[in-house]
């Protein structure tokens, strides 16, 4: 132990592997390197080299003697591990089979492979995904015998999310409930026993859930000293990435695994701490120094992505954040293009300015692969989807599936096509089966029941779709959204004759799949705003039959989802949050409103907390930029029910000087 103070106090620039660490590193960088063995923060900007850094660190360790099998990588995804090894053994020509590395749910994986009989499973227990985790929970409601009187009991996806977040974040299920699930205070009762059951089910089927990797390896190594001694022993140094990351178990399992000796260093980003929603704490980055008052704080604030013009828009961006450090990064690139400014009279031609400027760059010899359109929320690229269709440019999806391709989007035209079609089996059985206690038995029986009827065999759209629906026998758990539903149909198409389409969309969203939404999907919210801009889509057509035909079509040219397998290529259409840790030569920042981004429900809240992670979020994406980057915003936002109104331009854009954009005039594209 005194030989690595004495060598790592040295800060030789060579290793015995011939690396001169000091030669290959800039100043900050090889200083987090070749600091002592304790406690150590990290703070590496964006484009800063931060996978270079750790694995430049980890490649010191062992030129310094220090046994590969005393060496424990944290990450977050298997992919950065593998490729953080292989750097590693591109560096130093060392045996690093018996390094530990890997994902938090991985390392716990293995922990409790050899453990596991301790806290009652055997070491063969099964991992369960998500289709087995939601047929667990179906098990163990059914079991419960809820009485849900009619009404809907959240759905075991909406369950598993829930249960999630009790796990990762410390939250007591109440808390959970109240603070995120507002809806569901009226079941609480109920879930806590389908929680205590799901428990004690896991346990008698011998299985775990992604998160028992985690809780379960935490709760071993805190109930078994000699086994936390063991590991203690044995995990020499830790080193973590993307700390600010981590959630309160994932912080409780390193701090419990460094014990005294704390040969702990961790990397990460206050500044790109965006994952809150999902159970991430940055106090745990922010506060590193309670936990560990002898730490030292390195900065790495040398970029070597983005041109100087976009670093200096990115620093001003950032600096209103009190909770932060501090930090100011650097460009090694030389001048470029000043970063352009764009507001556009509405999303129309917000997305008309971004397919044809994407044209020109494409026809300037900039590869499509090296552009992107990042956005705050899925939904607001159904515009720029449809926009690159017309134009036929190649483009993928990462922030989720194309916008027509989306369950709830054909959720919602598989009533409208019933209620055209009368004889379209598919889109009837699609409708009911959202419906509680209906499967595939009791649709077929509905459906058979509705072509024998007088109104199923008639080609022409009845004046009552519930005069005759209303007669079928549904189950008792069904029948007030029958009712429910058979009134919404009746909406539809009044006396026979059909509503415009964004009418239509707006009785079925408010008359009975909202509250499908709220107890079925943890992202209820924005699956409402996908269908609002639906709703706004279809307020352009008068005829629902043409507006039928117009989603099909999209549908169609949108792409088989039996080629998802294969590598897609051209313009990258993200969320920020599926965009953080990539790059691309030119980024396109759309939908820049207040209301839109930052987002509207957190502007209401009046929340500073979740401002400030709505400002990381804007910092995330326009350091996505290496040469170009493009601020867009609509000055009118036209909502299908509440007629046109004007748009304020994102706060964010308040902190940024005048001079480091240039405004782009554009009236008609």
């Amino acid at each position: 132990m005194a030989r690595e103070y004495q060598i790592a106090s040295g800060k030789q620039s060579k290793g015995s592997s011939g690396i001169d660490y000091a030669a290959e590193l800039n100043e900050q960088q090889y200083a987090a390197v070749a600091s002592q063995p304790g406690p150590a923060l990290v703070i590496a900007g964006a484009g800063s080299g931060k996978t270079r850094t750790l694995t430049h660190r980890v490649a010191y360790l062992l030129d310094q003697g220090v046994d590969p099998g005393n060496i424990l990588l944290l990450t977050f995804t298997n992919k950065a591990a593998r490729e953080m090894l292989d750097r590693v053994q591109q560096l130093i020509p060392n045996d690093i089979r018996a390094l530990w590395s890997g994902t938090f749910h991985s390392v716990g994986n293995r922990i409790l492979r050899r453990h596991a009989d301790e806290l009652g499973f055997t070491k063969s227990f099964s991992i369960m995904d998500r289709d087995d985790q939601k047929s667990l929970l179906n098990e163990v409601v059914k079991g419960c015998n809820i009485n849900t009187g009619g009404r809907r009991f959240p759905k075991a996806d909406l369950l598993a999310s829930i249960f999630s977040l009790v796990e990762n974040t410390g939250e007591t299920l109440k808390e959970v409930i109240e603070l995120r699930y507002s809806h569901l205070e009226e079941w609480l009762d109920d879930i806590d026993r389908v929680c205590k059951g799901y428990r004690k089910k896991k346990l008698k089927t011998n299985s775990m859930d992604f998160d028992d990797l985690l809780v379960l390896t935490l709760k071993l190594l805190q109930e078994h000293q000699d086994l936390r001694r063991l590991y203690q022993k044995r995990f020499r140094h830790i080193l973590v990435d993307e700390y600010q990351d981590t959630n309160k178990v994932q912080c409780d399992l390193i701090d419990l695994l460094v014990g005294e000796n704390q040969y702990l260093m961790v990397v990460g980003d206050d500044a790109q701490s965006i994952y809150s929603w999902r159970g991430a704490d940055m106090s745990n980055i922010l506060d590193f120094h309670e936990k560990y008052p002898d730490a030292e704080v390195f900065k790495i604030e040398t970029n070597y992505r983005s041109v100087p013009e976009v670093l200096d828009l990115s620093n001003a961006a950032i600096r209103p954040n009190r909770q932060q450090y501090t930090k100011e990064l650097r460009a090694v690139r030389e001048q470029g293009m000043t970063p352009a400014l764009v507001p556009l009279d509405d999303p129309s031609l917000q997305a008309e300015f971004v397919g044809e400027r994407i044209e020109d760059l494409i026809g300037d010899g900039i590869d499509a692969e090296e552009i992107a359109v990042l956005y705050r929320a899925h939904y607001q690229s159904m515009e720029i989807q449809m926009e690159m269709t017309r134009r036929g440019l190649p483009f993928q999806i990462t922030s989720g599936l194309r916008f027509f391709e989306q369950s709830h989007i054909k959720d919602i035209s598989a009533m409208i096509r019933f209620v055209v079609n009368g004889r379209d089996e598919v889109s009837f059985k699609r409708m009911t089966l959202l419906l509680p206690g209906i499967g595939a038995k009791t649709a077929d029986n509905l459906w058979v029941a509705w072509t024998n009827s007088a109104a199923g065999k008639s080609v022409e759209v009845p004046e009552s779709f519930s005069e005759t629906l209303l007669t079928f026998k549904v189950p008792a758990k069904a029948k007030d959204t029958w009712e429910q539903l058979c009134h919404t149909l009746d909406e539809l198409a009044p006396g026979g004759v059909f509503e415009r389409p964004s009418n239509m969309i707006f009785s079925i969203l408010e008359g009975i799949y909202q509250e499908y939404m709220s107890v079925s999907f943890d992202n209820h919210e924005h699956r409402r705003n996908d269908i609002e801009q639906l709703m706004q889509y279809g307020e352009s057509y008068e005829d629902v039959l043409e507006f039928l035909a117009q989603l099909s079509l999209m549908s169609s040219i949108d792409g088989d989802p039996s080629k998802k397998e294969k590598k897609e290529e051209g313009v990258t259409l993200s969320s920020i949050h599926q965009a953080k840790g990539l790059e691309w030569k030119v980024v396109f920042l759309v939908w820049l409103a207040d209301g839109m981004f930052p987002n509207g429900r957190i502007l209401e809240a009046g929340d500073e907390g979740m401002l400030e992670e709505e400002r990381r979020l804007f910092y995330v994406a326009v350091t996505r930029a290496k040469d170009q980057l493009y601020l867009t915003y609509p000055m009118t936002n036209p909502k299908s029910y509440t007629g046109d109104y004007m748009t304020r331009p994102s706060r964010f854009l308040d902190a940024i000087p005048t001079e480091m954009t240039e405004e782009w005039k554009v009236s008609a594209w």
